[in-house]
């Protein structure tokens, strides 16, 4: 396992917390221009992933689930359409280029893009140490200036140890958290769909019975989570509830899609406040509460189907919510309100599965007493330049990156895969045209 330098000359031009998707692409943009964790002629680089090993999303990789985006949308063709990194590459070299060709789509398994992930991963896994959570971001001041910041990480596995490495820049990029309506707690029948394939692989294994599953959600997830539940439990009720009336469909229309490019963030950057928020409500339907055409045809045909046969699994409560949730030692009763009349109907089910989506964590969740030192607007949101940056107190030399949490001023690539590639090229120009001043003082210690 890579173990990231330490020690009284280790100063890193830019430390990344977190190694996503996002990260990992500024990675792969800072190895290509010669960045190593030693001191050398590229950038001093590192990135720190609390996982022990790369891993995206893998609670949702359902066998046959496919990417949203095209295949083109990788880790690096949009910035750089030569590199060796991109997905075609990575077909090329496990010997499926031909056979992926003869598909005729832009969109893999989700699958096999993971695969990609980590293949990518593996070839720059010397500017990376997992198992290492960041517990600790502080400023380091010289004559009166913030010009550095010391990272502090831990091994999940020996809390007991701790170490430090200072750095001139920090990108983050710890991705969204699951988001739980209010009062909502987890447990061995209560999931958020992020932990879906373990949670129904351990009960498949077991052998418990399930009468009942109730899903809460109306976008993607939330449909595959009923279809997967349905496959997988086939004497088992899916209930399927949701405040709309049925699952919208995504629009994915070449206009609509507009929106996702690179071009459309210098566009929504640069608008008025009032003209941001009507581009993003106006183009919600493009990734949010959104379900692929052709799953909600499959859903659909599947409740015909089961409505000629008699036999009901499938049960779809729409423009209904869950207004209560009581966990008992063999069951969870679910009170469910038909919304236009007030009813209420009590659910005895085995499973509630909360498709509800997820947030990004706030800056201070992760960066601690640094979040006192990012200017924020009228609006209390963090304020952020056009090269990701984020913008800091006058005396802040040190600089902040973000990758996430900027859909307020960079639109809604902020959080999906659509712009990674060039976000990471704009973070990897900006890093490497900042000073580097020279180094005083020792930069990292351990205990």
């Amino acid at each position: 396992m890579t173990k990231l330098l330490s020690g009284p000359d280790s100063i890193y031009d830019v430390l990344g917390i977190g190694f996503g998707p996002s990260n990992l692409a500024l990675a792969i943009a800072l190895h290509e221009h010669g960045a190593t964790p030693a001191e050398g002629a590229g950038l001093r680089a590192g990135f720190l992933e609390r996982q022990p090993r790369f891993g995206w999303h893998r609670g949702m990789l359902i066998d046959d689930a496919t990417m949203q985006v095209s295949f083109l949308k990788d880790l690096v063709t949009m910035r750089d359409p030569a590199s060796d990194f991109s997905f075609l590459c990575y077909l090329r070299d496990r010997g499926r280029l031909v056979d992926f060709l003869n598909q005729k789509t832009l969109f893999p398994l989700r699958i096999e893009f993971h695969d990609y992930f980590e293949w990518a991963a593996a070839r720059v896994d010397h500017l990376v140490e997992y198992s290492a959570e960041v517990v600790a971001v502080r400023p380091v001041t010289e004559a009166g200036e913030i010009r550095f910041f010391d990272v502090t990480s831990r091994d999940p596995a020996a809390p007991e140890r701790m170490t430090v490495r200072r750095t001139r820049a920090l990108c983050v990029a710890t991705g969204l958290e699951p988001h739980l309506p209010p009062g909502a707690a987890l447990s061995s029948r209560v999931w958020h769909t992020s932990e879906l394939l373990p949670r129904v692989d351990e009960l498949l294994r077991s052998g418990a019975p399930v009468r009942r599953a109730v899903v809460l959600g109306a976008g993607q997830s939330a449909a595959e989570a009923v279809d997967y539940l349905h496959r997988n439990f086939p004497d088992t009720e899916i209930c399927s509830v949701f405040a709309k009336y049925g699952y919208t469909p995504a629009d994915d229309s070449p206009f609509a899609n507009r929106i996702f490019d690179p071009e459309a963030v210098d566009v929504y950057y640069d608008a008025p406040r009032e003209v941001k928020r009507s581009l993003f409500d106006y183009h919600r339907s493009t990734n949010y509460s959104v379900v692929d055409m052709e799953l909600i045809e499959s859903l659909s045909r599947t409740m015909y189907q089961e409505k000629v046969q008699g036999r009901q699994r499938l049960r779809m409560m729409n423009v209904s919510r869950i207004r209560e949730v009581d966990t008992r030692p063999d069951d969870v009763r679910v009170t469910v309100e038909f919304l236009p009349t007030g009813e209420r109907e009590i659910l005895g089910c085995d499973l509630l599965v909360y498709a509800t989506g997820y947030q990004p964590q706030g800056i201070g969740d992760r960066l601690g007493e640094l979040a006192k030192l990012c200017l924020r607007d009228e609006e209390d949101a963090l304020r952020v330049g056009r090269d990701h940056r984020v913008e800091t107190a006058p005396n802040v030399t040190a600089a902040i990156y973000l990758q996430g949490g900027t859909e307020h001023t960079h639109g809604l690539t902020s959080t999906l895969l659509s712009t990674t590639a060039v976000r990471a090229g704009e973070i990897c120009s900006a890093l490497l045209a900042q000073d580097s001043p020279p180094v005083a003082r020792a930069a990292s210690t351990e205990g």
